[in-house]
């Protein structure tokens, strides 16, 4: 597989105007700036061609160049509240072709508040998705367990309650459920033509490749990111 190197990347989108947790992708987690987790995982695989941060901001930029990330532009569009992720990785390849005139085959998508994601589960995830004969965006996620949607109920105005998800029986047992997947953005994958021509990961016949529900930790806010300093300390209990 490491011959298809040069027609790889991977695009770390990183912008400066978080909201929920300021500056959460340089934040310390553990020891590092947030980012350098994905920025480590990514090198270590030893698949791309190149590992682009794509960011608003010089301080992300000039933190990730010193983990050994490329940063050779900032980004010029996306890096709104409103914008997705998808665009924004969207917009970096194009900056990136017109910065180089490389094209990609493969585009590998790292969100950085996923630090927990390690070399090992890209590089599983990367040869699943070189597997496929069709090519299918191939996005992380992690089996629901205690917290399964099939259970779920919501409040009503009038204060009583009703299921969200009715295409199964109530007296149903749980080990009867049909199986949930819960997306992460860990790590997505995808074809570069078929990213730029459907705007988004979630193409046609998209697939999901299954990591667990540490390395899937998608950190957001305080709840998160005080799940992921716990999940790391379950990574290294020896310690």
């Amino acid at each position: 597989m490491d011959h298809l190197v040069k027609q790889r990347v991977a695009v770390i989108p990183a912008r400066g105007g978080s909201k929920r947790l300021p500056k959460k992708n340089i934040m310390d987690f553990h020891g590092k700036p947030m980012i350098a987790w994905t920025i480590e995982a990514a090198l270590e695989s030893r698949l791309f061609d190149l590992v682009l941060v794509s960011t608003d901001s010089e301080e992300i930029a000039a933190i990730s160049k010193a983990y050994g990330a490329t940063v050779p532009f900032l980004r010029n569009e996306h890096a709104d509240d409103f914008s997705t992720v998808s665009e924004a990785t969207i917009s970096a390849l194009k900056q990136l072709q017109d910065f180089n005139g490389k094209s990609y085959e493969t585009v590998v998508q790292l969100m950085a508040n996923c630090p927990l994601r390690s070399s090992k589960s890209i590089r599983e995830q990367v040869e699943a998705f070189e597997a496929q004969k069709s090519k299918f965006s191939l996005l992380s996620g992690f089996k629901y367990g205690m917290f399964n949607p099939w259970w779920a109920h919501e409040r009503k105005e009038d204060g009583s309650f009703q299921k969200v998800l009715t295409a199964k029986s109530e007296n149903t047992r749980s080990q009867d459920l049909p199986e949930l997947i819960c997306p992460s953005g860990a790590t997505w994958i995808s074809n570069c033509n078929r990213l730029f021509e459907y705007g988004t990961f979630y193409s046609d016949d998209y697939r999901f490749h299954q990591i667990s529900w540490i390395e899937a930790v998608d950190i957001d806010d305080e709840e998160d990111l005080s799940l992921a300093k716990s999940a790391y300390l379950l990574l290294h209990e020896s310690i």
